[in-house]
């Protein structure tokens, strides 16, 4: 596990490579992030925003997306994965704004939680970025630099990934450092193809002396 000094050296670099890093989901409103980072589950955000640029066009609030049959809705999304599940959850999802928050979306973790389609990643999601909320959301490329790097073990939940980081990363650094460690997974440490040879975290990277080693054997 990463000691106090690597772990501040981690997030120094995280920000120096990726300074301007944000959530790449094109939005114009809390709802809006809502309906995208719901997409984007198992879909790449570039795919999402191809569909949402024409979604977000034919539906403004949510009684536009209840206001047409579910058919519909799934052939508005079709090229997304899980598009029929996806469409069935935001008008599930709009229903409930309606019914229980007078349309908007609610601030609160819990309350976006109980929303369908949005589970702990999403609510952060929105809370960090909708709202100026301190958080810190676990998607596959922060899980993986997370643990790849040993800010936390590699048999941890993402439950437990989240908490961790939560512990080690001061407060006022969780909703850039979450940024900064998807670029990070997004576009160097990689799934496949992480740029081990290049990184300069590479001397206190348990993972990437690993790949290193076998690859010079």
């Amino acid at each position: 596990m990463l000691n106090k000094a690597e772990i501040r050296r981690c997030l120094d670099t995280f920000a120096e490579m990726f300074p301007d890093a944000e959530c790449e989901l094109v939005h114009k409103n809390p709802f809006e992030l809502v309906i995208a980072v719901l997409l984007s589950a198992q879909c790449t955000d570039v795919l999402v925003n191809k569909v949402t640029k024409e979604l977000f066009k034919k539906y403004k609030t949510p009684e536009d997306y209840l206001a047409v049959s579910l058919e519909e809705l799934q052939d508005d999304i079709r090229s997304i994965g899980l598009y029929r599940n996806k469409a069935k959850n935001i008008q599930t999802l709009c229903q409930t704004l309606i019914d229980e928050y007078n349309g908007e979306v609610p601030k609160e973790r819990d309350e976006l939680i109980k929303l369908a389609g949005v589970g702990r990643k999403t609510a952060n999601v929105v809370m960090s970025v909708a709202f100026g909320e301190p958080a810190i959301a676990v998607d596959t490329h922060v899980e993986r630099v997370a643990k790849r790097l040993a800010f936390c073990r590699w048999k941890d939940s993402v439950l437990e990934v989240e908490r961790t980081l939560m512990k080690k990363v001061p407060v006022d650094e969780w909703s850039d450092t979450h940024h900064r460690m998807i670029f990070f997974g997004r576009y160097h440490c990689k799934a496949r193809n992480p740029e081990c040879v290049t990184c300069p975290l590479l001397d206190i990277c348990r993972e990437g002396k690993k790949r290193m080693k076998k690859e010079q054997a």
